[in-house]
């Protein structure tokens, strides 16, 4: 399983506007919506009730929102690079300007946590990051997190 597999064209945000956290992972539950089927209600109670366990603002400006849907029938991700970076009570008190939702289905266990490593992966590699900061438009988003790592090897 790769991102691609993980994350559709139509999934991905270039310059998402957001004043704070919340409004951040709205927006994205309510993109989610359109793509998975299930209410954008539901599935930001989930996203906020994962938030309540820590926050998945995993340092360096980078979010991992995630949680398990009842009924979903696939792993799903979505990808957004915030216009301008918001407080996210990241490890390190950085604020947050990519952010890659994980929804998953509520038995999908092993699945999602090789999902989300999939995803930490991508976003400990400085310069996929630095890319994806430079990126202009969905679709070169898109490429950039499906892209091979090896490409960015110097």
């Amino acid at each position: 399983m790769g991102l691609e597999d993980l994350l559709s064209p139509s999934g991905v945000i270039c310059n998402l506007k957001a004043r704070c956290k919340r409004e951040a992972l709205q927006t994205l539950a309510e993109k989610a919506e359109t793509l998975v089927g299930k209410p954008a209600a539901d599935i930001m109670s989930t996203l906020l009730e994962r938030e309540q366990l820590g926050s998945t603002g995993v340092g360096d400006g980078v979010a991992i929102p995630h949680g398990k849907i009842e009924g979903l029938g696939a792993i799903t991700g979505l990808l957004a690079r915030l216009e301008k970076p918001v407080s996210f009570d990241a490890v390190d008190d950085q604020p947050v300007d990519i952010v890659f939702m994980l929804l998953a289905p509520a038995n999908a266990t092993a699945a999602h946590l090789k999902a989300l490593a999939k995803v930490s992966r991508l976003l400990r590699d400085r310069q996929a990051c630095d890319a994806l900061r430079g990126a202009d438009s969905e679709e070169a988003l898109f490429a950039i997190a499906t892209r091979d790592r090896k490409d960015y090897a110097a």
